[in-house]
């Protein structure tokens, strides 16, 4: 797959990406209203990952070069005045942050799980009651989900880590992040599932079963981040890698 990782500048993939499909865009005269090929079908002509791909036509997205239409497809859209052949950085790619979410989370909700007891419970557990309540009343309960990620690694006893985990969560704030989570997240059936996703990690800890917890953390996480990119876990778990 990808091996494009970041250019000699610093340029992110999905930068990269997306000036590769700009390059086939005018390689092409497509035309605006035109439609591109279909996700897979991109995904395969470039070499690159469908999670990479899909970070980069929402940066075209943002850069007003092409629109997404749901269940329809990618379509030219008229090109700006000022022209330009770079894609802009729109902050972290949500595929890197997912990859040191899963890596840092991971390696802390172990450090928790062996340090586990009921008062450093409490936090997690209420956390967990708020988004139950959240969901319940139909809204988004991202702020109590931050909490839960939190208590996990105040329980872990290392300050620096607690205050790791909330800066990539806060990620989730970044222009393409956002446009992805926003996209899915407003669905009462995403966050059922993610509630569920929680529970699994609360069982986890509560039977102080290290291995456990990071499994079913792992799990959540590249579920979480399949679900932002429209493909299967075990797909944008090969992106993550891939990228």
């Amino acid at each position: 797959m990808s091996h494009l990782h970041r250019g000699g500048d610093g340029r992110r993939q999905y930068q990269l990406v997306a000036d590769r499909i700009r390059a086939l865009i005018e390689a092409e005269a497509a035309v605006p209203g035109s439609r591109l090929p279909a996700e897979r079908e991109l995904a395969a002509q470039l070499g690159v990952s469908r999670p990479s791909l899909r970070e980069a036509l929402i940066a075209l997205e943002i850069d007003g070069r092409v629109e997404i239409r749901g269940g329809s497809g990618v379509y030219v859209r008229a090109l700006p005045v000022d022209g330009g052949s770079a894609t802009p950085s729109y902050g972290d790619s949500p595929a890197d942050l997912m990859q040191a979410r899963v890596v840092l989370e991971g390696a802390v909700i172990m450090l928790a799980a062996a340090r586990v007891t009921r008062e450093g419970l409490k936090p997690i557990e209420d956390a967990l009651a708020a988004m139950r309540r959240e969901h319940a009343h139909g809204r988004r309960p991202v702020e109590a989900d931050r909490r839960f990620h939190l208590g996990i690694a105040e329980m872990a006893g290392n300050p620096v880590l607690v205050e790791m985990v909330g800066t990539l969560f806060d990620g989730r704030h970044s222009p393409i992040a956002a446009r992805m989570s926003s996209d899915v997240e407003s669905s009462s059936q995403v966050w059922q599932i993610a509630l569920g996703e929680h529970e699994a990690i609360y069982r986890a800890l509560e039977a102080r079963n290290p291995q456990a917890a990071a499994a079913t953390l792992s799990t959540h996480l590249l579920a979480s981040h399949g679900r932002w990119v429209g493909v299967p876990a075990e797909i944008a778990a090969r992106g993550l890698v891939d990228t």
